[in-house]
């Protein structure tokens, strides 16, 4: 009798420590999880409340910041690309440009 009891709790061992693992493991995760959380949250709050722009960062209601030349057709209107023709910039003389009708 002792010896199957034996058997069982060898055979439950890797069972166990199986368990103990994974419980680690998302426990570590979960840490990480939250530290990331936390560090998009505090970006984006920099981001919102005045870090600091360039003088090329434009806001626009309902968009959000653009950068680049806003009555340039070819304006990507994006915080991260300034145009399709020109994308590194900058816009001053850009043989591209052309001027947007707001008719």
């Amino acid at each position: 009798m002792l010896e199957a009891l034996f058997i069982v709790a060898i055979g439950l061992i890797p069972a166990i420590l199986s368990w103990l693992l994974m419980r680690k493991a998302e426990a570590h995760l979960r840490t990480r999880l939250r530290a990331a959380m936390n560090a998009s949250a505090s970006h984006r709050l920099n981001r919102f409340y005045g870090a600091p722009l360039s003088a090329e960062h434009h806001y626009v209601e309902g968009v959000g910041y653009l950068i680049g030349d806003l009555t340039c057709r070819f304006n990507a209107r994006s915080a991260h690309l300034r145009c399709a023709t020109n994308p590194s910039g900058p816009c001053q003389q850009c043989p591209y440009y052309e001027s947007i009708d707001f008719d």
